[in-house]
Formats: structure tokens, C-alpha cells, sequence
């Protein structure tokens, strides 16, 4: 299993100068939390993307140039191969799947959030971190599933 983990838009645009203690270990575990031991890749961390969250985190942080901004933290997972990322295709056979007119009508994300539903519910740990009560409602009554989300990194097992 991955030691993957989500994390929301409004919580990644925190990291180019973050004064949290907590926040920085979130973002040490990212980056340094690279190395295969004994053959296994269980122990590496994974950030789970998809296409759609990559270009938020870019638009959003485009002039972020700071070692831990979020941009230079997926240049990083990207050069180690430690990006859980979902392709639109992927998302799309999941909505199809899981996404029925009935639990269509329940969510309360906007349209741009109800597309990170998927690469969460897809991830190995179902993990996430956001700031957003709409959201983190969605992925914890998502029917099926089980889902640990919070807004404080130091809340969720990550490590």
C-alpha cells in the first residue's frame, strides 16, 4: 500500500512559506520521504493528483517559487516517481461507476471540487487534508467508502 496522501488546494497554497510546525513536517515527509529500503516502495510518500488538481495547484501558486512551494514539491514527486496521479479516464470510468443520479443530488461541493472526490476514493490510504466543510462532508458520507479528512495535517496518520 501507498503512503499516499490528498491535499486540497487550500491547504497546498500554504506551503511556499509556511510558519506551522505541523506543516512543515507535512511538507519534510513529502520531499524527504523518497528512498526504497530492502526493494520495498511501501514507505515512500505519494501525493494523489489528477490532471484537473495539478492545474488549481498552478494556477493558484504560479508565482510561488519557494523551495516548499507546491510546485516545487511536484517538480520533486514528479523526478521520483511519487506521484499517485489519476488520469481524466480513470476519474471518468470511476464516476460512472460510483456517481448515481441519487448520490449526485446529495453533494454539497461545487462542481470543481466534486472532480477531487475520485482521486481520493481511488487513493491506496484515503487521506486528505482541506479546509473546505462542503468537501470533506462529500468524501465522508460517500457510501462505500471510509475516508479520514481533517484540516490539521498532525490529525491524520500520514507518517
Amino acid at each position: 500500500m501507498k503512503h499516499d496522501i490528498f491535499i486540497d488546494n487550500n491547504i497546498a497554497c500554504k506551503f511556499s512559506n509556511p510558519a506551522d510546525p505541523e506543516y512543515k513536517e507535512l511538507i519534510r515527509w513529502l520531499m524527504d520521504n523518497h528512498k526504497i529500503e530492502d526493494g520495498k516502495d511501501d514507505d515512500r510518500a505519494y501525493l494523489v493528483v489528477s490532471q484537473k488538481l495539478l492545474a488549481e495547484y498552478y494556477r493558484s501558486c504560479r508565482d510561488a517559487v519557494g523551495k516548499t512551494s507546491i510546485p516545487m514539491i511536484i517538480n520533486q514527486l514528479t523526478k521520483d516517481g511519487r506521484l499517485a496521479r489519476f488520469s481524466n479516464e480513470e476519474i471518468k470510468g470511476f464516476k460512472s461507476k460510483y456517481f448515481t443520479k441519487a448520490i449526485e443530488k446529495k453533494l454539497r461541493s461545487n462542481n470543481e471540487d466534486c472532480e477531487h472526490i475520485p482521486p481520493v476514493l481511488m487513493s491506496d490510504r484515503k487521506y486528505a487534508l482541506t479546509y473546505d466543510d462542503n468537501f470533506t462532508y462529500d468524501l465522508e458520507h460517500f457510501p462505500g467508502f471510509t475516508v479520514i479528512v481533517q484540516k490539521r495535517p498532525e490529525d491524520i496518520p500520514y507518517r
